[in-house]
């Protein structure tokens, strides 16, 4: 019993002692801050954007494509310019943060949930279970994400809700590894024996005593799968098969855009690209730190 809580009180801090690690680069706080910003923003569009772009009684035909730092004729000044139906790009753009930040971060938890699960259960499972599930992952590894999805998409048709299962499905996998990996070490640990002696319930073991200390490389890739579910979901709606039009995220307001690019329309593609691009690196900047916070080998 004095193993385990020995066993609970390390990992406390040993915690601590990452956070302050995390805290100390000034990247990782950059990174920390910029993603604050890009999330209040996200999470307030209704209260911190000009207009509500998708409400026809706030945007006006009359004012479409133009320039950045034109007067609309609602009497506020559009510093990023309108796109072909009057609307405020700002305005677009933090609308557009919500789904595709919204559509990333859900996306990730509900994987990590399944695939961390998964993948702690087959660790300690062994045998056949283990088998069967890594061959079930290696054969989802194998086929490239975008194709997954898209083929999902084709099935399921166009929709936030349906971006997010599949989403789950092509990511899944990636926790799964990662935790069985992390698993066929720690089950080995004293702390197990010490819990099995104990007789402890299976389900306690698993869920109380080995997935928490499978954690800090789960956390690692949950980070930087964020940043590859925002990429992959804006892609999906570059090629029309994402979000639908009334709920666009960055990647449906690049690929609206993207057909007037070359008749010098620059600013109904690019600053979404640049909103998508930032929020890609802090979260990229974030999950580089915990990455040597968590693993000091892999640290120069």
């Amino acid at each position: 019993m004095s193993n385990v809580y020995a066993t609970s009180n390390r990992s406390e801090a040993l915690w601590r002692q990452h956070l302050a690690g995390l805290l100390a680069s000034p990247s990782a706080l950059f990174g920390l801050a910029l993603l604050s910003v890009l999330f209040l923003l996200a999470l307030l569009a209704p209260w911190v954007a000009p207009q509500n772009p998708y409400d026809l009684g706030q945007v006006d035909v009359m004012d479409g494509m133009m320039p950045p730092g034109s007067k609309l004729s609602s009497g506020f000044t559009a510093w990023l310019g309108t796109d072909e139906q009057g609307r405020d790009m700002l305005s677009a753009i933090i609308y557009g943060m919500r789904i595709s930040l919204g559509v990333g971060a859900v996306s990730v938890v509900f994987a990590c949930m399944i695939g961390a699960t998964i993948g702690v259960l087959a660790a300690y499972a062994g045998g056949k279970v283990d088998a069967i599930v890594m061959r079930v992952v290696d054969l989802q590894l194998s086929f490239p994400s975008i194709l997954v999805a898209l083929i999902l998409l084709a099935v399921f048709g166009r929709g936030v809700d349906k971006v997010i299962v599949a989403l789950v499905v092509v990511q899944w996998a990636y926790y799964a590894r990662t935790v069985r990996g992390s698993a066929l070490v720690e089950r080995r640990r004293e702390y197990i024996e010490a819990a099995r002696c104990l007789a402890l319930p299976k389900h306690r073991i698993v869920f109380r005593h080995l997935l928490p200390n499978c954690l800090p490389p789960l956390i690692v890739v949950a980070t930087v799968q964020v940043a590859h579910a925002i990429a992959l979901e804006s892609t999906l709606s570059f090629l029309g098969v994402g979000v639908p039009v009334t709920e666009p995220s960055l990647g449906m307001l690049i690929a609206n855009g993207y057909q007037y690019l070359l008749s010098g329309t620059y600013w109904m593609s690019t600053f979404p690209g640049i909103a998508l691009v930032i929020a890609i690196v802090a979260i990229n900047l974030v999950g580089d730190r915990l990455r040597d916070v968590l693993n000091p080998r892999l640290a120069k």
